[in-house]
């Protein structure tokens, strides 16, 4: 006897959960708090605060789980709660000219806010050097001793020269200054018939007889040796040249000394810093030792205009890469654009004017991030980063070794463009660095350092449980939006909307999103609509027609797909009953938006050996779970139907008018109706669509996108004619996740439309032909009028005759084979 049969459908208050009002113990946001903390992320919260408290190397952190414009904010409010307000600014940082060594400058580390204090004070000292070196020069003091040491010096010198001068005369000789090319220089020659005479105009004269060869030769000799007293004079006077020059000297160094050394003093007591003094001290020899630049230049009147003059003073200046002057505490530095220059800094190039050449020096010398966040936080995006030149590789040896090396580099040449190579500029800083789990794992099997430097991994989860602390937080956090963006408040039943789109968004009713970027958005646009009504509070239309609005501007696609269905383009049945043939959903996603629409799937059995036949496979058009779920198929049928027989069928499954790719296993339980439907030779009821995956035990599991699958479905009926016995057929444990539109379940109120939880095969396939299942008797057996009787019975025929045709076709002599070659008629 065969039991009437009753298909539970799901109960309305069970088709979407709304906000118990309740929850919103008031009239409007105005009357809330702002959200000042991160909502129910305590492993990811805890996992960073233990990163940010162990000070070993590599601990730095990956944060995962967040997306959208959420993640910087986030991690940012989380890092000034964790940060300690009362700890002290890092140093400033500054870069100095090595006066020994130009292409490797200094760097010296002084308090936070000192380093422009002492490019302050350095810059005051070196004007200072502008007025008061020039008037020491200039002074009466300074003028009377360089007057006496030059007068002393000049007397020296002319009396030395006045007694060889008088020396040689006496023995008739005299110097004469005789040109040389553009100089002159001093040459004695003797004196013959009262006129000095070159030794060899006398030798000429000797050599006529005119004059006396032993006095000739006297004279050569004395020549001789007065010409090598000459140079040894000469030789003197050139060192007593030089004494005079540094006793110049000595008396410029003596006067301008005690500005200098005032000065050292006063900042070297000043900041009390060993490579500050180093410098200082440097710096004050190299003064010493150009005091002339201090001193200006007349410049030659010239038509021309005169070429620009390099800045004599660039060495004496400080150069602060970091200022932390304005810092509280710990600093947070979020680097949006982490590209090498942004994030290691570099050397600056300008172009010479006087030679038309590039050049540089430490003055040109510029900070990134990791140096402006020394001493706190660095937060980046991996993506951004791992997509620009040398970063990856640049920002591993900085953890790895904690220091920063400035360099010039050019991404197009991939190699630095200067000579300069500061010194390495030690660092101690926490990164904090945001990406996604693919890249996580990625890098962590891939890249051998990753896991070295970055020990930390921060999950932040993409839903939050669902419940009434979470709801009084997403109010908390709808006043932090409205006073941010300043947007006007929601009342009761507008905050109600925004919360149960947090839900529809998280596709559980248990769970509600993370994803606040997009709520922000829906706000924003619920105040425009709101503003267009002329209403000064926004209330749950203004939400929901925000949302309506961001889904019709993204969904072009579904509403010509809806259209393709109306015209009978893509042929969906939504009435009526046909063999082999059953309504499956499928989800669209185009990151943006996603939708669901029917698909017609087909199954066509008949005797043979091939088993199941995917044809979206065989046309390679599924994907790997797609052709998981066929394997599936076929491990259900042998199971329930081969124990007693071979299961001797070849049956092909196809997704009608589909010419795309196919994956997912949530058709499994629609292909296997397909194929009952076939052996048993029943028809399928088309106004019911059906979803969900299956296992060999033929049990139906959970699908995913099971809301828009429902609507797909619907829109699709509403559009051809609702007749009260459509509905769609859902994993039972998919109840959990409903969150149907509002027409959806009012059409469901109105007996318009069904949802049914389906457990097994059984119940689906009891469903769609209106008969019994039946249940399995010990002798493998099936009751007679029941689907599985029907399914049986077809496969026991399938077998028997697949059995006979086999014996006669072995029973039935070849035909003889003609050897001969065959002649082709072409």
């Amino acid at each position: 006897m065969i039991k009437k049969i009753f298909f539970e459908e799901v109960p309305i208050e069970k088709l979407r959960w709304e906000c118990p009002l309740e929850y919103i113990p008031f009239e409007n946001s105005n009357e809330i708090a702002p959200l000042t903390e991160i909502i129910g992320q305590d492993r990811a919260v805890e996992a960073i605060k233990v990163g940010l408290s162990i000070d070993s190397e590599g601990y730095n952190i990956f944060v995962t789980g967040l997306s959208g414009a959420d993640r910087i904010p986030t991690i940012q409010q989380l890092l000034e709660q964790t940060k300690k307000s009362d700890d002290a600014p890092p140093s400033d940082i500054c870069c100095v000219h090595n006066f020994k060594d130009p292409d490797s400058p200094r760097i010296i580390y002084l308090p936070a806010g000192k380093g422009n204090d002492l490019k302050k004070d350095v810059r005051e000292f070196i004007e200072s050097l502008k007025k008061d070196i020039p008037q020491i020069f200039e002074s009466e003091e300074y003028k009377n001793r360089k007057k006496a040491i030059t007068e002393n010096f000049r007397e020296k010198q002319k009396a030395i020269i006045k007694e060889f001068e008088k020396k040689i005369t006496s023995e008739n000789f005299s110097i004469v200054q005789v040109q040389m090319g553009p100089f002159t220089r001093p040459v004695i020659f003797p004196i013959v018939m009262g006129n000095p005479m070159p030794l060899e105009q006398v030798e000429a004269l000797v050599e006529k007889g005119e004059y006396p060869r032993e006095t000739y030769e006297r004279m050569a000799q004395k020549l001789s040796d007065f010409t090598s007293e000459m140079e040894t004079i000469f030789t003197e006077l050139q060192k007593r040249e030089k004494d005079f020059e540094e006793k110049m000297k000595a008396l410029d160094k003596e006067l301008v000394s005690p500005l200098l050394n005032e000065a050292e003093e006063l900042i070297k007591k000043k900041y009390q810093n060993e490579k500050l003094n180093l410098y200082l001290s440097e710096m004050i020899d190299d003064i010493l030792n150009n005091f002339t630049f201090f001193i200006p230049r007349r410049e030659k009147e010239s038509q021309f205009p005169a070429p620009p003059t390099p800045d004599l003073f660039t060495e004496y200046q400080i150069n602060v890469l970091v200022d932390n002057s304005e810092t509280k505490g710990t600093p947070i530095i979020i680097e949006r654009n982490p590209n090498y220059r942004n994030l290691f800094g570099g050397i600056e190039k300008i172009l010479d004017p006087r030679y038309g050449v590039w050049r540089t020096d430490f003055s040109r010398i510029k900070a990134g991030s990791l140096l402006k966040a020394n001493g706190g936080y660095l937060v980046m995006n991996l993506l951004d980063a791992a997509i620009e030149p040398g970063v990856w590789l640049t920002l591993k040896r900085v953890l790895k070794n904690r220091n920063v090396e400035v360099q010039s580099f050019d991404p197009l040449y991939l190699f630095s463009m200067s000579t300069l190579k500061p010194e390495p500029i030690e660092v101690n800083i926490k990164v904090v660095m945001l990406g996604d789990n693919y890249l996580y794992y990625l890098l962590n099997n891939y890249d051998d350092d990753f896991k070295d430097i970055f020990k930390i991994k921060a999950d932040f989860d993409t839903v939050l449980n669902n419940e009434e602390k979470t709801v009084k937080q997403y109010a908390s956090f709808v006043k932090k939006i409205c006073d941010e963006k300043k947007i006007r408040p929601l009342d009761k039943g507008g905050i109600a909307a925004i919360i149960e789109h947090g839900v529809r968004l998280a596709d559980r009713q248990k769970k509600i999103t993370t994803k606040f970027y997009k709520l922000s958005d829906v706000l924003s646009e619920a105040n425009y609509w709101a503003d267009n009504d002329g209403s000064p509070i926004i209330q749950n239309h203004h939400v929901e027609k925000a949302i309506e609005h961001q889904e019709y501007r993204v969904n072009l696609i579904e509403k010509k797909i809806q259209e393709m269905i109306e015209d009978g383009l893509l042929m969906i049945d939504t009435e009526g009953h046909v063999i082999g043939q059953v309504n499956g959903l499928s989800v669209y996603d185009f990151g943006d938006f996603s939708f669901g629409k029917p698909s017609r799937i087909t199954a066509k059995t008949s005797m043979g050996r091939s088993g199941i036949i995917n044809i979206e496979r065989e046309a390679d058009l599924s994907g790997k779970t797609h052709d998981k779920g066929v394997l599936i198929l076929g491990g259900y049928l042998r199971g329930k139907y081969a124990q007693n027989k071979p299961l001797s069928m070849s049956a092909s499954i196809c997704f009608e008018q589909s010419y795309g790719g196919i994956d997912g296993d949530s058709a499994s339980s629609t292909e296997i109706y397909a194929v009952l439907s076939s052996l048993a030779d029943l028809p399928l009821r088309q106004d019911i669509a059906v979803t969900g995956s299956v296992n060999q035990n033929g049990e139906i599991q959970p699908i995913g996108g099971v809301n828009q699958k429902i609507e797909g479905f619907f829109d699709v009926c509403r559009a051809k004619g609702l007749t009260g016995t459509q509905g769609v057929m859902i994993p039972h444990q998919n109840v959990v996740d409903l969150l149907l539109r509002k027409d959806v379940i009012k059409a469901v109120e109105e007996k318009k439309f069904h949802v049914y939880p389906i457990k097994t095969v059984d119940e689906g396939i009891e469903l769609l032909t209106g008969l019994p299942a039946g249940e399995k008797q010990a002798d493998w057996s099936y009751a007679g009028g029941t689907v599985n009787y029907l399914v049986d019975k077809k496969l026991q025929a399938l077998a028997v005759g697949l059995k006979t045709f086999s014996s006669e076709e072995k029973e039935t002599p070849s035909p003889k084979v003609n050897k001969r070659k065959k002649i082709s008629n072409n």
